[in-house]
């Protein structure tokens, strides 16, 4: 169903509140560089520290713009499954055309309690939802037998792995077949995981190098690797130089650059180091993003 760079979305913020204009501005700049997807509040879009109003209207703004031209998978999951049943009901009547639905942090359900966790939103809401698997975030870490099982219900049909498990797609595959949409977390190992199978990237780097992202998939999905691998050691430092303190903050500092929002984060996310700045800014520059006058 989904392929291809699909952008995490940021949420820019000005005087502590969401800045819409800035917001589907992102949007619509995204979408016009060839981006395939769009994932609004999820880990990059600081769902944690959004209002539930807010995370309501962040995937309204996003779909507003969007206008079919490319999907929406809304971010829509919780630790609390009522919670997450709620937001998946508002994404729906929001036009979402899917829903990103992590894995239940801080509680520690067991495998099973991650069964019955995903059934029951599947069970309450009728639209597609992608699991999302990152147990550096979450603690819990799904296995690849409870999603095979999660992957019968005909409503969960694909997984964001973020577990940086390369052998994870070949066995999902094996289990499930081709029917499973499957979608790396990490940029940085994105060509490989298509190479295992894979059908994209839900993508942190997208937000400020979208054009390259988009060409990169592009072309593998076009059979000419070699461009594909150009384009990958491109991305390379970007990808390092995203990670190089909590995201999304590197990357909102990134997107700031290119004069496309504040570089404000919520805390608890604290402000760049300068030493940080730099190597964004050198990454940057290396990739073609800023030019030398800048």
């Amino acid at each position: 169903m989904f392929r291809g760079s699909i952008t995490a979305l940021i949420t820019p913020f000005k005087k502590g509140q969401i800045d819409e204009r800035a917001f589907q501005d992102f949007v619509n700049w995204q979408i016009e560089q060839g981006t395939h997807g769009l994932v609004p509040c999820g880990t990059t879009g600081e769902s944690p520290t959004l209002s539930h109003d807010e995370h309501k209207r962040v995937i309204e703004l996003c779909v507003e713009v969007a206008k079919g031209r490319v999907p929406v998978i809304a971010g829509a999951g919780s630790n609390s499954t009522a919670e997450a049943i709620e937001l998946t009901r508002h994404a729906k009547q929001a036009g979402a055309t899917a829903v990103l639905t992590v894995t239940p942090y801080y509680n520690k359900p067991t495998q099973e309690g991650l069964i019955l966790h995903y059934l029951a939103i599947a069970n309450a809401v009728d639209i597609p939802i992608v699991i999302y698997n990152i147990p550096a975030r979450c603690v819990v870490d799904m296995s690849v037998e409870t999603m095979a099982k999660l992957a019968e219900h005909e409503n969960i049909i694909g997984v964001k792995d973020a577990t940086n498990d390369l052998a994870r797609p070949q066995k999902m595959k094996q289990l499930v077949g081709d029917k499973f949409c499957q979608l790396s977390g990490e940029d940085g190992t994105a060509v490989a995981f298509l190479a295992q199978g894979g059908a994209g990237c839900i993508s942190v780097t997208a937000n400020i190098a979208p054009r390259l992202c988009a060409q990169l998939h592009d072309s593998w999905h076009l059979g000419t690797y070699e461009d594909a691998f150009r384009l990958r050691d491109i991305l390379s430092p970007l990808h390092d130089s995203m990670f190089v303190e909590t995201n999304p903050v590197p990357v909102k500092f990134a997107a700031s650059l290119l004069g496309k929002c504040e570089p404000d984060a919520r805390l608890p996310l604290a402000p760049l180091k300068l030493k940080s700045k730099a190597r964004i800014e050198e990454a940057m520059r290396a990739a073609g993003l800023l030019g030398a006058e800048e």
